[in-house]
């Protein structure tokens, strides 16, 4: 009986030893895949957002709405992604704003259509950038206005300067063939990265005019030269190309705004379009950025107008 009672006990203590490492195993498990959903949520987001240049977001807005409508969610563009609605959000408010909303955390990606400056690179912790393609800044008119044919499409630097530092004021002052009525300037914002641009490559420290009509977007700069014959404003190379035949380019010291003379640096008043980042990318920005990069990105870049990296 004794010797019955003995092996009854040590049975026992097996199972109870058994019981508790296989609880401590599934405990561990549980834990171990714990640790690797939370891991993988804190390194995936579902949401991107992007804000700035007013160039630049009809661009990613494009690809990002063909993007969605061919996958929906983030798993049908890779299995290893959340099976979850993919959603971009694409806002403009100028290259500066962009910056902004990086540093205060309120967008995952700053869109820029200008360099980004020495001051914000030091700002921005762990900046990486990707540049997408290449702009530039026409000096567009109204098709109706007869400078076109009075100075044979052409307008020489000192010319710009004087007419957006407002010493000309009138079309006559230009060339004496010319209707002796006002000129109605148009420029971005002081916060677009346009202006920033234009004043660096061609007004340098001379300020443009104060009553020049300041626009919030480069849709709304375009717009007062459709409506204004004597209006004459900068105009994205991108924007311009998409509305042909309503503002027409000029010369810049006889160059024209042409791909090619763009690309080899004779037409000067050039820019990058550019978006930035704080930080690596997550798996589901990386997907997106790769696109933008590749040659499907590229192809939507150029049919909007631009240049797009080669």
């Amino acid at each position: 009986m004794k010797k019955y009672l003995k092996k009854l006990t040590a049975l026992l203590a097996v199972c109870v030893m058994f019981t508790a490492c296989s609880g401590q195993k599934q405990n561990t498990e549980k834990k171990e895949e714990t640790k690797k959903t939370e891991t993988k949520s804190d390194t995936v987001n579902t949401q991107i957002s992007f804000s700035g240049s007013s160039t630049l977001a009809p661009v990613i807005n494009k690809i990002s709405t063909d993007f969605i409508e061919k996958y929906t969610t983030w798993d049908k563009v890779d299995s290893s992604l959340p099976k979850e609605n993919i959603t971009i959000f694409v806002s403009s408010g100028g290259s500066g704003a962009g910056v902004k909303a990086v540093l205060d955390k309120v967008a995952n990606f700053g869109m820029l259509a200008r360099d980004i400056k020495d001051s914000e690179k030091e700002k921005v912790k762990d900046l990486e950038s990707y540049t997408l393609g290449l702009d530039a800044l026409c000096i567009c008119v109204n098709p109706e206005n007869n400078i076109l044919k009075a100075k044979n499409g052409n307008l020489t630097k000192e010319e710009i300067i004087k007419i957006f530092s407002g010493e000309y004021k009138t079309w006559k002052q230009v060339d004496p063939s010319l209707p002796d009525e006002e000129i109605v300037v148009v420029t971005r914002d002081l916060g677009g990265g346009a202006h920033e641009v234009f004043q660096k490559k061609i007004m340098k420290d001379v300020k443009v005019r104060e009553d020049a009509i300041q626009s919030p977007s480069m849709g709304a700069l375009i717009s007062k030269i459709i409506e204004n014959k004597n209006a004459i404003g900068y105009a994205s190379y991108g924007i311009t190309n998409q509305n042909k035949g309503k503002l027409i380019p000029m010369k810049v010291d006889n160059v024209e705004p042409t791909e090619e003379n763009i690309l080899n640096n004779s037409y000067y008043i050039s820019r990058p379009l550019i978006i930035m980042k704080s930080g690596k990318l997550t798996a589901t920005e990386k997907v997106f950025v790769d696109l933008l990069q590749s040659e499907e990105g590229k192809k939507v870049i150029k049919s909007m107008g631009f240049i797009p990296s080669k």
